[in-house]
């Protein structure tokens, strides 16, 4: 058993999707891996989250997690694909976005990404993950 955890951009190009679907069923099928956790800010986030949902269709034993930053506020969007890390109501409002993707590389041994520039927070959490030695696959490298 192990696990994968998503960083990139708010913004990318419509195609991802499936590159984001063709590295999750090599990492389901080559690797074993079953645990799936995603943020839920940006497109990347959300373009990650339905491959994931669609791929749950696929491959029922895997599961997937959308780890939110923030408490959910009662706005009738379905949260019940999320957690909520525990001690995490204990960080700092403004602290939140950056201690839940520390939580997130913790719990996984694969990243996969879709950074395209040098800067912002998916590159930060992009090379804090290559240099805590989780393997990287950079979604972006299509693109070049």
């Amino acid at each position: 058993m192990s696990a994968c955890t998503f960083f990139g951009h708010r913004l990318m190009p419509n195609k991802v999707y499936h590159h984001i679907i063709s590295s999750v069923e090599a990492l389901i099928c080559d690797h074993g891996v079953d645990t799936f956790y995603v943020g839920n800010n940006g497109e990347f986030d959300r373009t990650v989250r339905r491959a994931l949902k669609d791929l749950k269709e696929v491959y029922p034993e895997i599961k997937y997690y959308v780890v939110l930053a923030y408490m959910p506020r009662n706005d009738g969007e379905d949260y019940s694909d999320s957690i909520y890390p525990e001690g995490l109501e204990n960080v700092p409002k403004r602290f939140a976005i950056s201690w839940r993707n520390e939580w997130m590389i913790k719990q996984s041994d694969y990243v996969i990404g879709y950074v395209d520039h040098p800067f912002g927070g998916a590159h930060n959490f992009f090379e804090k993950a290559k240099k805590k030695e989780k393997k990287v696959i950079n979604i972006a490298e299509f693109y070049k």
